[in-house]
């Protein structure tokens, strides 16, 4: 188990880089993976998907499937991508603190 260190804050991580407790999710981790994954700015596109995720996540226990996560977004594959670099599971998935997906996110 590792630990980040971040604006006061000490998040425990897996080997992937992922939040070991959702629980432990705050801005300060949202602005962590933001900075590491290269995005500049976290928009309003970026919070909707980020909100949905984390809703998912509380009502089912995993993150949701890709087309899931753009039907009820509304964004397609590419705009998820455009939004989080590294794709809806390693960025966006990391990013809302859910853990590492298991399947196709």
């Amino acid at each position: 188990m590792a630990e980040v260190n971040f604006k006061g804050q000490t998040f425990e991580v897996d080997e992937d880089g992922f939040l070991l407790r959702f629980e432990d999710w705050c801005p300060e981790w949202m602005d962590y993976v933001k900075d590491a994954e290269g995005i500049s700015e976290i928009t309003a596109d970026h919070k909707k998907i980020l909100d949905f995720l984390q809703d998912y996540y509380k009502k089912n226990g995993i993150a949701p499937m890709v087309r899931i996560l753009s039907k009820n977004t509304g964004y397609k594959l590419k705009e998820v991508y455009e939004l989080f670099p590294s794709g809806p599971g390693k960025g966006a998935c990391k990013m809302a603190g859910l853990p590492k997906p298991t399947g196709c996110v």
